[in-house]
C-alpha cells in the first residue's frame, strides 16, 4: 500500500512539476513578445465579446502608430462594380470545389506574389500583384441592392433619419481648402455610382460631377465641358463676341459683385477651352499607352482617371460601364467584363507607380457585395448567381497600402469568413486614418443633427479593427 502511495504520489509531483515548467516557458515568452503577447495571455480569460474588444484596440492603436509614418492621401480612385462581382471566380478563386460551385471557371493562376492566385481571367492583375493587396473576409450580411451599396459607399447603416455623404462627397469636404483646381473635386465617370444622393445632407456642393460621354468615343464629350457638336475654335469665336458686347462688365468692372461674376467666368472658360477641358482630351496620350488601357470604355476611363490625379482631383469614381447584376448568363457576362477589368486595373496601377503618383493615390475596387459561391443552374437561371453579402472581395492599392498581401479569408467554398472579418467601418475607417482624416469629426448637419464621419458604435455596426496588416 505505502509504495503504490509512494509510486502515485511521485507520478503526481511529476506532472505539476511539468506543469510548473511549461506555465514558466509560456512566461517566458510572453515576456519576450512584449504587450502583444501579455495580452494573447489573458485572452484566454475573456469572454468572445471582450477578445473581440481587445483585437480591435490593438488594431486601432497599430493602425494610428503605422500612419504616422506614411504620407497622406492626396487622390483616391474609386473603382465601383455595380451589381456585384464574384469573389470565388475572380480574386478568391476555391479550386477543386466542383462544378456546382466552379461552373466553366475550374482554373487559377499564379501572381508575381508567391502564395496568392487568381481566377484564370486575370492574367495582367496576377502581374500587378505586388502594387494591391486583396480583403478576402469582407462582410456585412446585405444582400440589396441599395442599402448595400449605400453602406459600402458611406460606411452607415441606411434606413435612419440621416442621408449620410459618400466617403467622395466626405473627402472631399475635408480637402476643400487644400484643391484649387479647375476641375470639379469630385468626378464619377460615366454615371453616378448609386441609387441615392451621394453628397448627403452635406448638400449639392459635394453632389459628384458626373462626365456623360464615352472616353473611348474619338471625342470625350465630358457635359458641360466638351459640347457636341461645337468645335473649339467655335466656342473660343463665342466667348469673344460675348467679352465684346458686355458693356455693362466693362462699367461695373470695380463692383465686388462684378468681380466675383467674372472670376466664376473665367474659372468657366478654364473648364471649357483651358486646362480643364485638356484633362480629358485622350489623345494627348501616347497611342501605345492608350492601348496598353484598352480601347474600351473602361481602359479609357482609368486612362483618364490617372490624367485627374495628376490634375489633383481629390476623389474620382468609375462606375465600371456594365453591371455585375449576373443572376443569369453569368459566365458570358463574366467573359465578357473581367478582360477589360483586368487589363484597365493593371495596368492603372502600373502607370501611377511609374509616374510616383501611386503612394499617395488610393485605388480601391469593390462592388457592393458578392455573387452567391454556388451556382442556380435551375431555370430560370441557368446559370447564374445570386446576391451575396456574407464574404466578398476587396481590391486596395496605394495611398499608404502595402501590396502583396491578403487580408482575412473565407472557407473552402467562399460561402462565409473564415478569419479576420473585414466589415465596411473598418475599411472605410483605414482610408480616412490614411487621408489624415479624423473618422470621429463631426460633419454639419443643416438642420443641426449631430453626425459624425463614422460612428459604427451609435449605429450597432460591427467592427473588428482598422487594416493595419498592410499598412
Amino acid at each position: 500500500m505505502s509504495t503504490n502511495h509512494k509510486s502515485n504520489n511521485h507520478e503526481h509531483v511529476s506532472r505539476r512539476e511539468a506543469m510548473r515548467r511549461g506555465a514558466l516557458g509560456a512566461a517566458g515568452m510572453i515576456a519576450a513578445g512584449g504587450l502583444n503577447s501579455r495580452v494573447f495571455a489573458a485572452e484566454a480569460k475573456k469572454t468572445p465579446e471582450q477578445i473581440v474588444a481587445a483585437q480591435k484596440a490593438a488594431r486601432d492603436e497599430a493602425a494610428k502608430a503605422k500612419a504616422r509614418n506614411k504620407g497622406k492621401i492626396k487622390s483616391v480612385i474609386q473603382i465601383f462594380l455595380w451589381g456585384g462581382m464574384s469573389h470565388n471566380d475572380t480574386w478568391d478563386p476555391k479550386p477543386g470545389t466542383g462544378y456546382d460551385y466552379l461552373g466553366e471557371f475550374d482554373k487559377v493562376i499564379p501572381t508575381n506574389v508567391k502564395g496568392i492566385q487568381l481566377g484564370a481571367l486575370f492574367p495582367y492583375l496576377a502581374k500587378q500583384a505586388d502594387k494591391y493587396s486583396l480583403i478576402r473576409s469582407m462582410t456585412h450580411g446585405v444582400n440589396s441592392h441599395e442599402t448595400a451599396a449605400y453602406l459600402m459607399q458611406t460606411g452607415h447603416k441606411a434606413g435612419g433619419r440621416l442621408a449620410y455623404p459618400s466617403v467622395g462627397a466626405t473627402f472631399t469636404f475635408f480637402k476643400k481648402e487644400q484643391y484649387k483646381g479647375l476641375l470639379p473635386p469630385y468626378v464619377v465617370m460615366l454615371r453616378a455610382a448609386g441609387r441615392f444622393s451621394e453628397e448627403g445632407f452635406l448638400g449639392p456642393g459635394y453632389k459628384p460631377f458626373a462626365t456623360g460621354g464615352d472616353p473611348n468615343a474619338s471625342r470625350f464629350e465630358v457635359q458641360g465641358i466638351v459640347n457636341r457638336g461645337i468645335n473649339d475654335g467655335r466656342q473660343k469665336a463665342r466667348r469673344e463676341l460675348v467679352d465684346k458686347i458686355n458693356l455693362m462688365g466693362y462699367g461695373l468692372a470695380d463692383f465686388p459683385e462684378m468681380a466675383a461674376a467674372e472670376k466664376a467666368k473665367q474659372k468657366a472658360y478654364g473648364l471649357i477651352l483651358g486646362r480643364g477641358k485638356e484633362v480629358f482630351n485622350l489623345e494627348n496620350e501616347p497611342t501605345v499607352l492608350r492601348d496598353r488601357y484598352g480601347r474600351n470604355t473602361f481602359g479609357q476611363e482609368c486612362l483618364a482617371a490617372r490624367r485627374m490625379v495628376e490634375a489633383g482631383v481629390p476623389y474620382i469614381t468609375i462606375s465600371f460601364p456594365g453591371g455585375w447584376d449576373t443572376h443569369a448568363n453569368h459566365f458570358a457576362t463574366m467573359k465578357r467584363q473581367c478582360p477589360w477589368l483586368d487589363q484597365g486595373l493593371a495596368t492603372l496601377l502600373a502607370d501611377l507607380s511609374e509616374k510616383g503618383l501611386l503612394d499617395s493615390t488610393l485605388v480601391w475596387c469593390t462592388g457592393e457585395f458578392g455573387r452567391t459561391p454556388k451556382v442556380s443552374w435551375e431555370p430560370p437561371w441557368n446559370g447564374g448567381r445570386h446576391h451575396y453579402g456574407a464574404v466578398f472581395t476587396v481590391l486596395v492599392a496605394g495611398g499608404g497600402f502595402k501590396g502583396g498581401r491578403v487580408v482575412g479569408s473565407s472557407d473552402e467554398k467562399g460561402e462565409k469568413v473564415k478569419e479576420r472579418p473585414v466589415y465596411p467601418a473598418d475599411l472605410m475607417g483605414s482610408f480616412y486614418l490614411l487621408a489624415g482624416i479624423d473618422a470621429t469629426a463631426k460633419l454639419p448637419h443643416p438642420l443641426g443633427f449631430e453626425a459624425h464621419v463614422l460612428d459604427a458604435g451609435k449605429e450597432g455596426m460591427k467592427s473588428t479593427g482598422l487594416l493595419e496588416e498592410i499598412m
